[in-house]
């Protein structure tokens, strides 16, 4: 675990944002059971932390190479990639799950030109589909983007292949592998739980159906 990660982790965990339950597991969208609920909307309200965040993000992104536009996805990302293309002066543009159905039916908002280095923003990768559907929003109009910077992954087998087969690279700035153990050295969790919850990431689907929950 690198300095980076840690601190991230800390933030993320002191403000609420990342919540680890294995007693009372939190239910998604999708149905499936899990011990860990992230929301890094939250950082919004967090004036300190969230400078912290975005000067790291913003570090990350400066070290890794240069960039014309800076690409938030919808609608988590968009604060922060606005923070960021803030931060660096450069133009930002988000992209929709889908176009609209009025008006110009954008799904691009923003200036976008063929050629441009983009970089993509997200908050969370799960499964890295919204992440890799802005990738291809923007390669569609034929700009270049290979990369998502994140606050954080689940490091998802699922999400590994998805970025695999479009030919992306994930970089963030901590996981929940080091959130977990961030958790368990500051006894907000136990040995057992920590364990669990790296089980979890293995295998999210059927997860809860094994630890006894369904």
């Amino acid at each position: 675990m690198n300095k980076t990660s840690e601190e991230i982790a800390e933030i993320l965990l002191s403000i609420g944002a990342v919540s680890l339950n294995v007693k009372k597991p939190f239910r998604y969208s999708s149905g499936i059971l899990s011990p860990v609920y992230t929301d890094c909307r939250l950082i919004m309200s967090y004036p300190k932390e969230r400078k912290i965040v975005i000067n790291l993000l913003a570090k990350a992104i400066s070290s890794y190479g240069s960039f014309d536009v800076i690409a938030g996805t919808a609608t988590a990302g968009i604060p922060h990639a606005a923070w960021i293309a803030g931060k660096l002066n450069l133009p930002m543009i988000y992209v929709r799950n889908k176009s609209k159905d009025h008006g110009k039916e954008n799904l691009i908002e923003g200036v976008l030109k063929k050629r441009q280095k983009v970089v993509v923003v997200e908050d969370l990768i799960s499964t890295a589909q919204s992440s890799v559907f802005t990738i291809n929003a923007a390669r569609s109009v034929g700009a270049i983007a290979n990369v998502i910077f994140a606050i954080t992954t689940y490091n998802l087998l699922k999400s590994k292949e998805v970025l695999k087969e479009n030919k992306v690279k994930l970089i963030s700035l901590t996981n929940l592998s080091d959130l977990s153990s961030i958790a368990l050295k500051n006894k907000h969790i136990t040995v057992r739980e920590h364990g669990m919850i790296l089980q979890w990431a293995k295998d999210p689907s059927s997860w809860g159906k094994r630890m006894g929950f369904e």
